[in-house]
């Protein structure tokens, strides 16, 4: 963070932490997150919520994340459309089959954890590279749970994009077919190539063109959203990161026209 204290960005406007990696920290890193939550909005993207999985829900974890947000007044606290534990954390975003029965054991969970936040969250359309037993279509898997949970959605771009290429469907209607009243914000990151047919969601290189293209258009159907600029490692220089997050602002001015709202962020976990 001493980067981003010595030199404010000024084309920040809001800024994303894992509660996980921040729940329980005191000294000075506490402090630190202090000072920027009291000067920035924030929102929170969880990482361990596991809200598919099999295994009963965290409820003192959930307890420590109200406390955690209400603390820091966090703006939306957002999680993954997937699960990450069963008898134990394993440590990677496990994709939930889609069928009706996991909407029913999703959504429930969804609507325990808004009860006990006293407040809304919202889910993340996961990138997945795999999908047992799959019974219906993902749009119509996400769609039902967003439905059934009466909960909002972390619309990510790029994870869309992935998506549609390694399980070869239209990005763009994918895109239209999720619920804009119930998008919080949106998501944009680069990935890896592994081949052709096959792209790795790492958060971990610059934004490519054609999810840089998929971004404008789903500002041109949902409105100016806010949108969070995702890197996890290979961070580089500040310069250049906010260089980046600068290209969501200029595509935002392009398209004001179809919203009120607007927002640019990197990505501090």
């Amino acid at each position: 963070m001493g980067p981003l204290r010595d030199n404010p960005p000024h084309n920040i406007d809001f800024f994303e932490v894992a509660p996980e990696n921040w729940i329980g920290i005191g000294g000075k890193m506490g402090k630190d997150l202090r000072y920027f939550t009291e000067r920035y909005p924030f929102v929170c993207h969880g990482l361990s919520l596991s809200i598919g999985s099999p295994a009963p829900l965290d409820e003192t974890f959930v307890h420590r994340v109200k406390r955690f947000l209400d603390e820091h007044d966090i703006r939306f606290y957002t999680e993954h459309l997937s699960y990450c534990s069963d008898d134990g954390h394993l440590y990677d975003l496990m994709p939930i089959p889609f069928t009706e029965e996991a909407v029913q054991h999703v959504a429930a969970r969804i609507r325990r954890v808004q009860d006990i936040l006293e407040r809304r969250i919202g889910m993340e359309n996961v990138s997945y590279y795999a999908a047992p037993g799959q019974q219906m279509p993902e749009i119509d898997f996400i769609n039902a749970v967003l439905s059934e949970a009466d909960c909002d959605l972390l619309l990510d771009v790029n994870n869309i994009y992935v998506n549609s290429i390694n399980h070869r469907y239209d990005a763009e209607a994918f895109l239209k077919a999720l619920p804009a009243e119930r998008v919080t914000y949106f998501h944009i990151a680069g990935h890896y190539d592994e081949a052709d047919d096959l792209k790795v969601d790492t958060h971990g290189a610059p934004v490519i063109d054609p999810v840089w293209s998929l971004l404008e258009t789903a500002y041109a159907h949902f409105g100016v959203v806010p949108t969070l600029l995702e890197r996890d490692f290979n961070i580089p220089p500040l310069p250049e990161l906010l260089a980046e997050a600068g290209q969501i602002a200029e595509r935002q001015a392009q398209h004001a026209g179809t919203a009120a709202t607007e927002t640019a962020s990197g990505h501090t976990t």
